[in-house]
């Protein structure tokens, strides 16, 4: 090619890049100009702009609408499936098949998603137990689907015929959707004879209600204890005020976290710390040790049919770890990397036990380590959590956080008021991209706890991201549901430090739902492997840990102006690494006793096995007790949690691209990378793929361990 042409070329390029560049600027000047939206409809609106699509969700509250909701959703899916089964075989292509297949559960799982939010938050019990009942018909519902073997007969003649050539493969995200469709009916055993897989979808069903009753007896479970005011020696006065009385004592609601958890922290009194660990490692135990049981044979049955060696096995398999064995591992590798420390740790509080008490003989129990955890931050460290709360007004944090969010994710919050509020003091917002104000999705937040409600912290979907036409992309809408002590009078909600972490952490996870972009329900937001998706909330953590970042919005509540010092917070994260054991055993204790659970071979006593890997790996559970009827993270997280720590480790070496950039945990180009290459993009592809891409390296485990001492 001669140099004219090339001169040509290069000018009508630069041309070309000169108009773009012009319109660009012209269109930004546009929407500099344009009015804020502040109304759902005026949102509304401007998604549609963009091409979006935002949706107001509607929440049913009544026990006719809840059912009615529920069998127009299975009628209409049914129907849409017949449709997909009967179809010509000679036309099928992946959008008539395998995308078909998404949108029909997208639908189905947009209601799911409501009404199980609404058996979680709802302060009527009826409705609740509603919401329950069609949980589980809804989830028979979803096993069934997955056994219509009309419907994989279809499916699988499509992957078929890409195999032989005679469709073209589909690529990228939609390859990987062809891909883990047909492996979730290889899971369910459709390869099978038909007796077979009518037993294993009886199992399915009977697992399915199993694990939601297990769940629902944790969220209605209640027990007060009546103590006098000497017994809650210690006991923050913040606390205090917020508890009924009856006489002249205090009554504890034992499941709400946040007075139990004051008390086990601040309270001297051995006595009283003894018998509130006693009450919450009992309450239910007659009711939900069964449940367990059965929950654990039903995985070992399910796997055993289809011819794993475990539900570890089985369930591990489609997850970053690959197997129980190695998740196991991973597991008893950093256990025993930890025992130097971790029984450092122990003598240090028995110890300071022994001076308190004069006995020198005395043990460190269950009840005891909470209380001389904080004692040795108090003591050594002269740091007193209780006394940072005045820092952390909810309302301000939840400014202070979102300031941070909007910074180095390059969005905008915008509250706007909810038409419809299953509580009174219900929050909701508006998330938009900063740069274009395209609106991304919505969140609810409610924040302080009550009869029935779930009963810890986590981030609930209700309508989940998809590409619903080439010109039509659903934004998500979800929930962050969290128990913080409630305001009284005059003074604010005040969070301790820890409850911080906790909302920063939660709130990553809605932000990987809102800022989606994958094309499928499967993949959007959090559909990543269970062992990953902690690992982009976890990071943000390190944010609240980090003196700049803090003091952007930590000030005392009647004097804003008076700030955490630097020294302060350096005495915080030194307190923290001097009981880092501690907590990383806990954790251990649950993941360990979880995989030994899930590798039986024969039935077991789920009570007795994790009771016991509590004390080889941590303390040993008050005798007589059982903890795991109130572990939740066995329904959902059954042979997973071990991702907690393997998340962990991903985060630490992920928190290192913000501590080596120029900006910190405020380098917005960061931020971006973060929002685009993890978040963005969901379970679109290959999670390590994604970590490489943010990494732009092979990940490491060298950032955590040296972040947890080792």
């Amino acid at each position: 090619m001669n140099r004219i042409i090339l001169l040509s070329i290069a000018a009508a390029s630069l041309a070309a890049i000169s108009c773009s560049s012009m319109q660009e600027q012209r269109r930004q000047a546009v929407i500099r100009h344009m009015p804020e939206p502040s109304s759902f409809a005026e949102f509304q609106a401007l998604a549609q702009q963009h091409n979006a699509v935002l949706s107001m969700p509607i929440f049913e509250d009544t026990q006719q609408a809840i059912e009615q909701a529920a069998n127009k959703a299975m009628r209409t899916a049914d129907t849409r499936m017949d449709a997909l089964a009967a179809q010509d075989r000679a036309l099928i292509n992946f959008d008539s098949t395998i995308l078909a297949l998404d949108d029909i559960y997208y639908e189905l799982n947009t209601t799911l998603s409501r009404i199980y939010l609404i058996k979680e938050t709802s302060p009527s019990a009826s409705v609740r137990n509603a919401a329950t009942q069609q949980v589980k018909d809804m989830s028979d519902w979803l096993v069934e689907a997955g056994y219509r073997e009309d419907v994989y007969t279809t499916c699988n003649t499509y992957a078929n015929m890409v195999e032989a050539g005679s469709r073209a493969a589909p690529t990228d995200e939609m390859a990987r959707l062809l891909e883990h469709t047909m492996r979730d009916y290889r899971r369910a055993g459709m390869h099978l004879d038909k007796a077979t897989r009518a037993i294993l979808e009886d199992l399915q069903k009977q697992l399915s209600r199993t694990t939601t009753d297990f769940s629902k007896n944790i969220a209605d479970a209640k027990l007060e204890l009546r103590l006098m005011p000497y017994e809650l020696e210690g006991t923050p006065e913040s606390v205090l005020e917020q508890l009924p009385r009856e006489g002249d004592q205090y009554v504890i609601a034992v499941t709400n976290v946040a007075q139990y958890m004051a008390v086990m922290n601040s309270c001297p009194r051995e006595e009283t710390r003894k018998n509130l660990k006693l009450a919450r490692y009992s309450i239910i135990q007659d009711k939900n040790a069964p449940v367990l049981n059965k929950m654990v044979r039903l995985r070992r049955e399910v796997a055993t049919m289809l011819g794993y060696n475990s539900w570890a096995d089985y369930r591990t398999e489609i997850l970053m770890a690959g197997s129980g064995d190695t998740a196991l591992s991973f597991l008893e590798e950093l256990n025993e990397g930890l025992q130097p420390k971790f029984d450092t740790e122990i003598e240090r509080m028995r110890s300071m036990k022994a001076k308190d008490t004069g006995n020198p003989h005395c043990k460190l129990y269950l009840w005891d380590f909470r209380y001389y955890q904080n004692e040795i931050a108090k003591r050594e460290f002269s740091v007193n959590a209780e006394e940072l709360r005045v820092f952390f007004p909810l309302d301000r944090t939840l400014d202070g956080m979102f300031d941070v969010y909007e910074t180095i994710f390059g969005l905008e919050f915008t509250e706007i008021e909810p038409p419809q509020k299953w509580v009174n003091d219900l929050r909701l917002f508006v998330t938009s991209d900063a740069k274009t104000r395209e609106p991304l999705g919505m969140f609810y937040l409610d924040m302080f706890p009550r009869d029935g409600k779930y009963k810890h912290f986590a981030q609930f979907d209700i309508i989940t991201g998809k590409q619903l036409t080439p010109s039509r992309y659903q934004r998500p809408v979800v929930a962050l549901v969290c128990n913080f002590t409630p305001p009284v009078g005059d003074k604010p909600s005040l969070l301790l430090h820890t409850e911080v972490e906790t909302l920063f952490h939660e709130f990553g996870h809605a932000l990987h739902s809102i800022v989606t972009r994958a094309k499928t329900g499967r993949f959007a937001g959090t559909g990543v492997p269970r062992d990953f998706v902690e690992a982009p909330s976890q990071m943000l953590e390190n944010w609240i840990w980090d003196t700049g970042v803090l003091n952007k919005f930590a000030g005392h509540y009647q004097d804003p102006s008076r700030k955490i010092e630097p020294a302060v917070l350096a005495r915080m994260q030194e307190a923290k690494l001097a009981t880092v054991a501690t907590f990383y055993r806990r954790q251990l204790c649950f993941g360990i006793g979880d995989l030994r659970l899930h590798t039986a071979k024969q039935s077991v006593d789920a009570g007795k096995v994790l009771n016991k890997a509590m004390g080889d790996v941590f303390l040993a559970p008050p005798e007589g007790t059982s903890f795991s009827a109130t572990f939740g993270h066995m329904a959902g997280y059954s042979a997973s949690y071990y991702g907690y720590a393997w998340a962990d480790a991903i985060a630490a070496d992920m928190a290192t691209v913000f501590e080596k950039s120029r900006g910190g945990y405020m380098d917005k180009n960061i931020g971006m990378r973060l929002r685009d290459e993890i978040y963005a993009t969901g379970g679109a592809r290959d999670v390590n793929e994604s970590i490489r891409a943010f990494l732009k390296r092979e990940r490491s485990i060298e950032p955590f361990l040296k972040s947890i001492g080792l």
